[in-house]
C-alpha cells in the first residue's frame, strides 16, 4: 500500500511529542520517520569521513548549539547568542577554511563591502563575484526588451553560473549568498563546488526580509492564502 505523501510541514502534534523527536512519539499517516526506514538508513550511510558529510554535520550541529546561551540551565531557558553572520564566521573556522566566496546581488553592493570587510578583517581571505559580472546581455538567453527591468535598451543579465564558475576557479573552500534572485540563486548551487550557505536572500519588497510576509499572514498578507 503506497503511503501519504511526506507533510511535515501540516503536522498537527506537539514538538515535544513528535516521532522525529522521541522514540515513542506520534505520528500522522503522512510521516516520512515512521514510513521511509529504508531511505533513513541510506542518508545515515552518507555520513561518513569518506565523503567529508560526517565533519561537516558534526561542526554544524556544534555551531547550532554555540547559538544558543543558557544550555545549563535546561532547553526552557536557552536564548539565541549569535547572529547569522557570526554564526558563518565560526562554522568556517571550525571547518578551518581560510578562503571565502562571496557571490552577491548589485542591489546589496553596498552591504557585500561591509560583509567582505567583516571577513577580511575576521583573518579571512575574500573573493567575490557580482550577480553581474561578464557584462552579458539578456538578450543572450532570449530575454525580450520588454520584459527587462530598464526596457530602453539591452540590459546584463545575471550570470550566478559565471560567479559560481569563477569562485571554483578562485578555489573557494566555502561560498556565502548574499541577495541573489530567487531561480539565479538556484544555478549558482548547481554549478558550485564548495560547499554554499546563505547570509541574506532577496525580497525587494520587504527589505530582504521575506518572513514578514510569512508572520503577517493573517493580517496584511492574508490575500496570499
Amino acid at each position: 500500500m503506497q503511503k501519504e505523501t511526506p507533510n511535515c510541514a501540516q503536522c498537527p502534534f506537539k514538538t515535544s511529542d513528535r516521532l522525529c523527536k522521541v522514540e515513542e512519539g506520534k505520528a500522522p499517516q503522512s510521516c516520512p520517520t515512521m514510513n521511509m526506514p529504508e531511505l533513513i538508513e541510506k542518508s545515515i550511510q552518507e555520513y561518513n569521513d569518506t565523503n567529508g558529510n560526517c565533519h561537516f554535520a558534526r561542526q554544524a550541529a556544534i555551531q547550532e548549539s554555540n547559538g544558543y546561551l543558557n544550555r545549563e540551565l535546561g532547553y526552557e531557558r536557552v536564548r539565541a547568542a549569535k547572529s547569522r553572520i557570526e554564526e558563518i564566521i565560526d562554522f568556517a573556522r571550525r571547518m578551518e577554511y581560510h578562503k571565502l566566496g562571496l557571490a552577491f546581488c548589485l542591489g546589496l553592493r553596498k552591504e557585500a563591502r561591509a560583509v567582505a570587510e567583516i571577513f577580511s578583517s575576521n583573518g579571512f581571505e575574500v573573493v567575490s563575484a557580482i550577480c553581474k559580472v561578464g557584462r552579458a546581455p539578456k538578450q543572450t538567453i532570449g530575454v525580450a526588451l520588454d520584459d527587462q527591468v530598464d526596457t530602453s535598451g539591452p540590459e546584463t543579465m545575471c550570470n550566478p553560473i559565471l560567479q559560481a564558475m569563477i569562485l571554483n576557479q578562485q578555489e573557494a573552500e566555502f561560498n556565502i549568498l548574499l541577495g541573489l534572485c530567487v531561480g539565479h540563486d538556484s544555478l549558482f548551487f548547481k554549478y558550485a563546488e564548495a560547499p554554499t550557505t546563505v547570509l541574506a536572500v532577496k525580497d525587494r519588497l520587504l527589505g530582504h526580509n521575506p518572513l514578514a510576509a510569512v508572520y503577517t499572514i493573517d493580517s496584511y498578507y492574508r490575500a496570499l492564502k
